[in-house]
């Protein structure tokens, strides 16, 4: 008996960025159906990758972005910059109260 493959746990950070990827996907003038035939996958499997409700590998990005004929960073899900997990000190917060 296979064991089924286990799915990403809902909430859990996405490897690519759905809006990018239907952007991409409607730029090229593509359907979902004719963007998952080019990659060799489910129709299924697109529109739930499309709506974030599945992680696209890295390995799937490639195909996707190849398919797209744009390069695999486009597609990718964009990561907090460093100042954005940073969280602000009394220091900042009291320079901003005598600013205003």
């Amino acid at each position: 008996m296979s064991e089924r493959p286990t799915r990403r746990p809902r909430g859990a950070p996405l490897h690519h960025d759905p809006a990018a990827l239907t952007y991409a996907r409607e730029k090229a003038g593509l359907t979902k159906r004719a963007l998952a035939a080019r990659c060799g996958f489910s129709e299924q499997l697109m529109c739930d990758i499309e709506a974030g409700r599945r992680s696209a590998t890295p390995t799937k990005l490639r195909q996707i972005a190849a398919a797209l004929n744009c390069p695999p960073v486009v597609l990718e899900a964009k990561r907090p910059s460093v100042p954005d997990l940073v969280p602000p000190t009394a220091e900042t917060g009291e320079e901003e109260r005598q600013a205003s």
